[in-house]
């Protein structure tokens, strides 16, 4: 067989799997349809899902008021997180850049908590949510505003430190920085905003409502409609910033491009759901494992899908099917995503 067959073959069978990937996707989002602390039948999701009438009336408010918009929401959640940590891995060329670990996700809610703590609103714990549709887009543009701050002082101090491991420190300290102004901030807050601040920290998707809903989703359509337009560049920063200037590309354009993408979809999410860690960090690690590529043509859709996959079976794990209990969405996530975290490290450290 040819080099060329060779590579056609390969690319088929990478085509292949996100199509699996796809079909995954569908069953854990009809798992999480079903599965909580009331378990609805697949059939009854299925049949109330396609408009047919359920056996039981509560099951039918309990799938359309609930675990719909918090499935929607764990979909768009787990895929802007992953795009969000794709983008900044290879811009950075650091294999553990990420939202949580360049401190995009502190940025983000240290500008959700200049808004909830100083201006005063009170909120639900899961979503900070009795905010008017005008609040939300404050909320959404704080935290979206926050993340880039950190992300543009990330991009400046790589253009003066090449080390990755330095970059990574540094932005660790970037982190801890915002989370002690964070910090300060609730300390002088009232009880009440603070503790739904504090719970707003532990992450969830259950909080989001239909209206934010639709925020939601635009404003994250909106960063991944920015992230693939880049997807060529992106492929061409790969090979080193001076052969793709070679080639054509404004590296200048492609970083305030990935910057706005990447703001945007950490900001959002953030500002909803809460700093949910690990998912940016580990999904595009994991989907370079499974299908041996740097190519972001097969990468961008598949850790779309694996990113959309991971949040709804952490949101079902955290939901303790069966039982009233809820589990920190974080807590879980952070099972998921430090053995990847801790198996890239030991890989780094022995090449």
């Amino acid at each position: 067989m040819t080099l060329l067959g060779r590579q056609a073959t390969q690319n088929l069978w990478r085509w292949l799997g996100i199509v699996i990937l796809f079909i995954i996707l569908l069953l854990a989002f009809l798992l999480s349809l079903g599965l909580g602390s009331v378990s609805i039948p697949l059939s009854e999701v299925f049949t109330i899902i396609t408009g047919g009438a359920s056996s039981k009336a509560s099951w039918e408010d309990i799938l359309w008021q609930f675990r719909f918009p918090k499935a929607l929401t764990a979909l768009c959640a787990g895929a802007a997180l992953a795009m969000s940590g794709l983008q900044l891995q290879t811009l950075f060329r650091n294999p553990l850049a990420g939202p949580s670990i360049l401190g995009v996700n502190a940025g983000a809610s240290l500008g959700v908590a200049l808004v909830v703590l100083t201006v005063g609103a009170t909120a639900s714990p899961a979503n900070l949510g009795e905010l008017n549709f005008l609040s939300d887009i404050g909320v959404v543009m704080a935290a979206s505003l926050g993340s880039a701050a950190t992300l543009g002082i990330m991009l400046l101090v790589a253009q003066k430190v090449r080390n990755n491991m330095a970059l990574l420190v540094f932005g660790v300290m970037i982190g801890a920085a915002t989370t002690a102004m964070v910090t300060v901030l609730l300390h002088f807050s009232p009880i009440a905003q603070t503790q739904a601040y504090l719970t707003w920290t532990f992450g969830s998707f259950a909080g989001v409502t239909w209206d934010q809903l639709g925020l939601l989703g635009f404003c994250v359509g909106l960063g991944l409609m920015l992230a693939l337009m880049f997807v060529r560049p992106l492929n061409l920063i790969l090979l080193g910033e001076t052969h793709a200037q070679s080639l054509g590309v404004n590296v200048g354009r492609v970083r305030v491009g990935i910057l706005v993408s990447a703001s945007v979809l950490a900001g959002t999410v953030t500002a909803f759901c809460g700093p949910i860690a690990f998912l940016g960090i580990a999904v595009p690690h994991l989907c370079r494992r499974l299908f041996r590529t740097v190519d972001h043509q097969i990468l961008v859709p598949a850790t779309l899908l694996m990113g959309s996959v991971l949040a709804l079976l952490a949101d079902i794990i955290a939901q303790l099917p069966g039982r009233q209990a809820i589990l920190p969405l974080n807590a879980i996530t952070a099972l998921l995503g430090a053995p990847v975290v801790i198996w890239l490290i030991l890989r780094q450290s022995q090449r």
